[in-house]
């Protein structure tokens, strides 16, 4: 049987993600991105309530609020802090408050807040950096991971291999380094690039560490062949931190 039979759906699915996020990029339309990102995040805090074994449905409501916020303040880390500081003070006022709520405010949020920031402080292009970097740190760990790789990386996600992390972080470093050299030179293109495919393997390692705890496969099953929202999304949460902190550091 043909490699397309045994993934059509994760092929099908996965080009018509790279379809949208290429529209989403040739339209450059502010309030459309903010849209389809805010949808992004909302799905992917749904999933990470059920990783985090959080009942409280409610929780989605200050999530919402948290990105309408997105459309009048333009630094989208802030928001982060500031709801980090309320919540703190809201659990000193009433002890009966857990912390395990605030998981979700952290993960997903933080990434998806720094995500919009970046792309309102630096454009499309910086998110196009992003995406490739990312994306092609996944294809560079699956091909070398599969023709060559030997060595188990971690316990955490026993497929992949110390090859195929290497060979991904490589590919990845010098396909991001060209996109990257619109924004900044060589060399800073070149870092960012690196710290971003390398944050970007922690942050699937770190999605895989949330799912064994809960003692599921996928986060979701909302994407086909692909699982949820977070299974798409978790290299870019830990990657589009790094990066702005990094552009903000280094340009």
């Amino acid at each position: 049987m043909s490699i397309y039979e045994n993934n059509k759906e994760r092929i099908i699915t996965g080009f018509s993600l790279v379809g949208v996020a290429l529209a989403i990029g040739f339209i450059d339309n502010f309030f459309l991105t903010w849209a389809i990102v805010g949808a992004v995040y909302i799905l992917a805090f749904k999933e990470a309530l059920l990783l985090f074994d959080i009942k409280n449905n409610n929780l989605v409501i200050y999530g919402v609020g948290i990105w309408l916020l997105t459309l009048v303040y333009p630094y989208g880390d802030d928001l982060f802090v500031l709801a980090g500081v309320a919540y703190a003070s809201a659990v000193a006022y009433n002890p009966e408050l857990k912390w395990k709520s605030f998981f979700p405010f952290i993960y997903p949020t933080a990434g998806m807040l720094f995500l919009f920031t970046m792309y309102q402080e630096y454009g499309m292009i910086a998110m196009l950096w992003l995406v490739l970097t990312v994306a092609m740190t996944d294809v560079g760990a699956y091909a070398v991971g599969k023709s060559v790789g030997k060595t188990q990386f971690c316990e955490t996600s026993p497929n992949k291999t110390i090859e195929g992390v290497a060979g991904g972080i490589l590919v990845a470093t010098l396909s991001g380094m060209f996109v990257g050299l619109s924004i900044v030179d060589l060399g800073v293109s070149f870092i960012i690039s690196f710290m971003v495919a390398t944050s970007s393997i922690f942050g699937d390692l770190f999605e895989s560490s949330l799912k064994r705890a809960a003692g599921v496969k996928d986060s979701g099953s909302l994407l086909p062949g692909h699982g949820g929202v977070l299974d798409r999304i978790d290299g870019y949460l830990f990657g589009a931190i790094v990066m702005l902190v990094l552009l903000r550091g280094l340009v």
